[in-house]
């Protein structure tokens, strides 16, 4: 890395540092964590920790307390256990589901449609939500970290529509899995859901509804968005591309019970600890208190006290590994000299 302005394809110019100063960063966000089970130390590759540095603009403070935040939360909810049988209700419709596909960039893509919601439960639809952000890390390639979502409004109305879920979404997504969204395509969405875009933006950072883009299948400079992003032979005919399979529950029930099984290796695979790993029992035995004075006091000289980053940026498991973070599961090939690649399964 450059010892300028490193430019990113999702942030646009981040605060310059040197990789010495960068490494030295992760490894100050790792001794403030401490000694980790051995799933959560894996999370916390170096991968993910500096994803959450860059969520937070490398303040070392910051990106420690929501790191903290998301280790108690993953050793509760334990994202990385979630099963297709657990969930399969919840995706009968199509209304999230990873594509066969990925885009020129070799990331996993994400397809919503949220006129599909099937369920009522707003528990049940975040934790399938949970579930496909880590698969989605699961699937991607060593070299990316990031997702990008296809959302189709085909028969969206106003009773899709729900600020509860809505909330929930970008508060999970951006505290637990930053910097795993690329880009979130928005395709054909109705007049009306402007004021709900309008209101919707408040939950999310800046730099996350910045990756969000306007598409419609009429308008030939908003469409040059999906040639630009995806092979139009692979892609589905519902975003403009020529592939008219859609979408296979019985398919894709067999392609999740199939990752389901890879899930496990993820989460073992290439740890060799130095020390001793304390067992994990819950995460009140975790020594994860975010409450220091030293967090409370700090302040950053380019943040926002309220900077909380799927991406810093990522709309609604972290890794490099599976680049996901994170997607937390969703995501993420473990490399030996990284001891996860994708890291985090922080994992946007």
């Amino acid at each position: 890395m450059s010892e300028g302005l490193k430019k990113s394809s999702s942030n646009g110019f981040e605060k310059a540092l040197k990789t010495e100063e960068q490494q030295a960063k992760i490894n100050e966000v790792r001794r403030l964590v401490g000694i980790l089970p051995e799933k959560l130390s894996i999370y916390c590759s170096d991968a993910s920790i500096s994803r959450h540095l860059r969520a937070r603009n490398w303040n070392v403070k910051k990106a420690t307390k929501v790191l903290k935040e998301t280790l108690k939360w993953r050793a509760e909810y334990k994202p990385e256990e979630i099963r297709w049988e657990e969930v399969a209700r919840e995706a009968e419709t199509g209304k999230i589901y990873r594509s066969n596909y990925v885009d020129k960039h070799g990331r996993t893509v994400l397809v919503m449609r949220p006129s599909c919601q099937n369920t009522k439960s707003t528990k049940g639809q975040i934790r399938y939500l949970v579930y496909c952000m880590e698969n989605a890390i699961l699937s991607l390639p060593p070299d990316q970290e990031q997702m990008v979502w296809l959302i189709d409004f085909h028969g969206f109305n106003l009773s899709h529509i729900s600020l509860k879920v809505t909330k929930e979404t970008a508060h999970v997504l951006q505290d637990h899995y930053p910097e795993r969204l690329g880009l979130a395509i928005l395709y054909n969405p109705p007049k009306f859901f402007e004021p709900f875009w309008t209101v919707a933006k408040a939950f999310l950072e800046p730099k996350t509804y910045k990756k969000v883009k306007f598409v419609y299948s009429d308008e030939l400079n908003t469409m040059k968005i999906m040639e630009d992003l995806f092979d139009m032979d692979q892609l589905e005919s519902s975003f403009g591309g020529k592939d008219c399979s859609g979408f296979d529950i019985i398919k894709y029930a067999e392609r999740m019970k199939e990752d389901d099984k890879k899930m496990p290796l993820f989460w073992t695979r290439g740890m060799t600890p130095a020390v001793p790993q304390p067992a994990l029992t819950s995460a009140a035995s975790l020594n994860l208190s975010t409450d220091s004075h030293s967090d409370a006091s700090e302040t950053d000289e380019t943040d926002s006290s309220q900077l909380r980053g799927v991406d810093s940026e990522t709309v609604s498991p972290d890794g490099n590994a599976p680049v996901t973070e994170h997607s937390s599961k969703v995501s993420e090939n473990i490399h030996p000299d990284e001891a996860i690649t994708h890291d985090d399964h922080a994992h946007a």
